[in-house]
């Protein structure tokens, strides 16, 4: 059994050294941090997510600052369910255990979750913006148009899939025509699921499988 905290070191994050203290006094033998440039595909959330064990403690600074939206916070809550992993969110003031906040309520639970969605909205357009900056004002080794045309269209992918807005996509991949991102999305298979059709579209005329 082990405690571990877990740390996306989001832009105009001020609390990161206080959260930080905080793990390590609760007596987290490590703190993962996670870097803006991983975003999209938090990849060391999802290794520590894979690599919890029964009755191992798991502390976040704040859920919108973890998970990436209600579907992945449901994930992460299902699987500590099962794997008997205690959760703590010290900005929600949630713990799993309900032996620290216990004045916490219900009703703030439930508007935690509610709120869910704006605030990773915030913070997802927040590192669109330096993305943003960092494609126009610097010049790094590798833009988003010296990408190969693989790397270009699954950073599309990934953004999308992630709950970018178009106009982030668009700003991002250096594209000013709708369409050529849906024809990138229709070559790998995306669910199209905003706006008023789901599903992948079609060019005028074309009927889908069984008409």
């Amino acid at each position: 059994m082990a405690k571990v905290g877990y740390i996306f070191k989001a832009n105009h994050y001020d609390s990161y050294e206080a959260d930080k203290e905080w793990m390590l006094k609760f007596g987290c033998v490590q703190v993962i941090e996670e870097e803006t440039d991983h975003e999209l595909m938090r990849p060391q959330w999802k290794q520590l997510m894979n690599a919890l064990d029964r009755g191992d403690e798991l502390v976040v600074s704040k859920f919108s600052n973890a998970v990436r939206g209600v579907r992945e916070l449901a994930v992460c809550i299902e699987m500590c369910r099962i794997k008997v992993v205690r959760l703590i969110s010290i900005h929600d003031r949630i713990d799993s255990r309900n032996e620290l906040f216990k004045e916490t309520t219900a009703a703030e639970v439930l508007e935690m979750i509610g709120a869910l969605p704006e605030e990773i909205a915030a913070l997802r357009k927040s590192s669109s913006h330096i993305m943003l900056l960092q494609k126009n004002i610097k010049s790094p080794a590798k833009t988003v148009k010296t990408l190969s045309r693989t790397e270009r269209e699954r950073t599309i992918v990934d953004m999308y899939n992630a709950g970018y807005s178009m106009d982030d996509i668009a700003n991002v991949s250096g594209f000013s025509s709708r369409s050529s991102i849906f024809r990138i999305l229709n070559k790998y298979n995306v669910d199209l699921n905003r706006g008023r059709t789901k599903g992948p579209r079609r060019k005028r005329g074309q009927k889908m499988q069984g008409e």
